[in-house]
């Protein structure tokens, strides 16, 4: 059992006419996802549940491969996510209102221990954060034609918010024959809580507006997760919006 438990919530919001984020909360095998689609009426509904139901399938084969040691934890990883694109692949090939559909993934796994390490995998602009003594960091950087201009100096922070080209994505489960996922590693610590996202979050919520959320949850997963997606609903709630706070099971 981990000594790490998940709270998820997803909603429509106020604008779209389909929900086309999923999320997995795998308490048990220490694995938790979000996961927001693209593609047509029902496209991205189905490849972001389509992804879903794969780090379900899977979690428990990987969270004890994760803890085994023998693979590494990037292996093992990566080859959950080759697996969801594949599939995705697979159910987009077979029936052609489907076919171009994809998804982003953003997906936790931790290693407990004396020293837990937590890993993250993502592939597209979902997101994760660490809220750690009220301070918020960003642990992923979007898979986007908009973080390429950032880090060319092409774009200010602040035009990269109105920029017609500002939801394009370089990198989606789905899309093209292989997809790589960005996986990064750190120690987390037991005050520590990690906060997944769709990008309806952070459409809504600039990055110190999360943080002050989670300063104000007293790290309660279940009360930050939930102020979260009323925060991006109270905003506008222009995209669907699923959020997913991982904290220590004790809090």
């Amino acid at each position: 059992m981990s000594s790490w438990i998940g709270i998820g919530r997803s909603e429509i919001g106020l604008v779209r006419a389909l929900n086309q984020d999923a999320f997995a909360v795998i308490d048990e095998a220490g694995v938790w996802a979000v996961a927001d689609g693209m593609g047509g009426h029902v496209g991205g509904e189905v490849a972001a549940q389509t992804a879903i139901a794969t780090v379900r399938a899977e979690a428990a084969t990987s969270s004890r491969l994760l803890g085994h040691g023998q693979t590494s934890p990037t292996d093992v990883l990566t080859d959950l996510i080759s697996r969801a694109h594949d599939a995705i692949l697979n159910r987009s090939r077979s029936k052609s209102k489907l076919k171009g559909m994809g998804t982003t993934v953003v997906l936790l796994a931790i290693i407990s221990g004396p020293a837990p390490i937590a890993y993250i995998a993502h592939v597209g602009d979902s997101r994760a954060y660490r809220f750690r003594s009220g301070t918020l960091t960003p642990l992923t950087k979007d898979h986007s034609l908009i973080e390429k201009y950032l880090e060319r100096g092409i774009l200010t922070a602040e035009s990269a918010k109105t920029h017609p080209e500002r939801h394009v994505l370089t990198r989606a489960l789905g899309i093209g024959e292989t997809v790589k996922p960005t996986i990064t590693a750190f120690p987390i610590l037991p005050e520590d809580l990690v906060l997944l996202c769709s990008d309806g979050l952070t459409k809504m919520l600039e990055d110190q507006d999360i943080r002050t959320v989670c300063a104000a949850g007293e790290i309660d997963p279940t009360q930050v997760c939930n102020r979260l997606v009323n925060a991006a609903l109270d905003r506008g709630g222009e995209d669907n919006v699923t959020v997913v706070v991982v904290a220590p099971r004790s809090s």
